[in-house]
C-alpha cells in the first residue's frame, strides 16, 4: 500500500495527502540526501527505526527549521504521518532482526548462524519449508529458485524454535510473500484466500479471490495467528 492510499484509508483530505506524500517526496528527501543523512529518498527506508535516526538531522537543517517555520509545521506533520505509515505497514525490518540476533547473549554461534539464515530466507528454515511444499503453496509454480520461504507467523513475534520450525511456513512466489508478510492476504482453516481492503489493484499482482492453499494441522495455530494479528481486516 502506498503511502498516498494509506493516509486516504485513514480519513486524511485530499490536499493534505498531496502535500504531506509530496513533502516526503521532494523537499525532505534532496534535503536528507544532500546532507548525507540517506543514500536514497526517504520512500526507500523500510522501518519506523530508520526514519527515526534520519529525522534527527533533518530537524537540525537550516532549510527545515526555516521552511517548516513558515509553513506552519507542515514539514513536521509530514514526517510523523510518515513514520505511522512505516510502523504500520513495513515493520519486519530484516536488518533489525538480524541485528538483535547477534546481540541477544543467550544464543550460542550455531543458534546465531542459524537464524540469521532463517531470517534471510536460507538454511534450515527454507529447507524444511521446501521439503513440506516442493512447489509455490498457492500457485503450483515449480521453479524454487524463484520462491521465498516465507514465515506464517511473523519473525518478530516468534521464539527462537518457531522461527525455525518448517510449519510456520509458506513456499510463496515473490508477489504473493510480500502481500502475506504485510497483511494484505490470509488464508481461512479450509485454505481460501482473503484479500484485505487495504490492498488495492491485486490483479496486478498476479492475486485474485479464488487462490487456495491446502493446510495441515501443524500450519493451522500459526495461520490463526496470522489471521487475527498480522491480517489487515479493515
Amino acid at each position: 500500500m502506498t503511502f498516498e492510499d494509506w493516509m486516504r484509508l485513514r480519513g486524511l483530505s485530499d490536499k493534505s495527502i498531496s502535500n504531506y506524500a509530496g513533502t516526503i517526496k521532494g523537499p525532505l528527501s534532496a534535503w536528507a540526501m544532500e546532507a548525507k543523512l540517506t543514500d536514497g529518498p526517504l520512500t526507500a527506508l523500510r522501518s519506523e527505526a530508520a526514519l527515526k535516526a534520519v529525522t534527527v538531522g533533518i530537524q537540525r537543517l537550516p532549510n527545515f527549521l526555516q521552511r517548516n517555520e513558515t509553513g506552519k509545521q507542515m514539514y513536521s506533520a509530514a514526517l510523523a504521518q510518515f513514520a505511522k505509515y512505516l510502523a504500520d505497514g513495513h515493520s519486519g525490518d530484516v536488518e533489525e532482526d538480524i541485528d538483535q540476533i547477534l546481540s541477544d547473549p543467550g544464543l550460542d554461534a550455531t543458534e546465531r548462524l542459524n537464524l540469521v539464515k532463517s531470517r534471510i530466507g536460507q538454511g534450515v528454515f527454507r529447507q524444511r519449508v521446501l521439503a513440506h511444499w516442493k512447489v509455490c503453496a498457492v500457485t503450483g509454480f515449480k521453479d524454487t529458485n524463484l520462491l521465498v520461504a516465507s514465515h506464517i507467523k511473523p519473525w518478530r513475534d516468534c521464539n527462537s524454535k518457531e522461527r525455525l520450525e518448517g510449519f510456520n511456513g509458506l513456499l510463496l512466489t515473490p508477489n504473493l510473500d510480500k502481500a502475506f508478510d504485510s497483511g494484505l492476504i490470509t488464508f481461512s482453516p479450509a485454505g481460501p484466500i482473503t484479500l484485505s481492503p487495504q490492498l488495492t489493484e491485486p490483479e496486478k499482482l498476479g492475486i485474485s479471490a479464488d487462490m487456495r492453499v491446502s493446510l495441515h494441522a501443524q500450519h493451522q495455530p500459526f495461520m490463526e495467528f496470522h489471521r487475527s494479528v498480522v491480517f489487515r481486516a479493515h
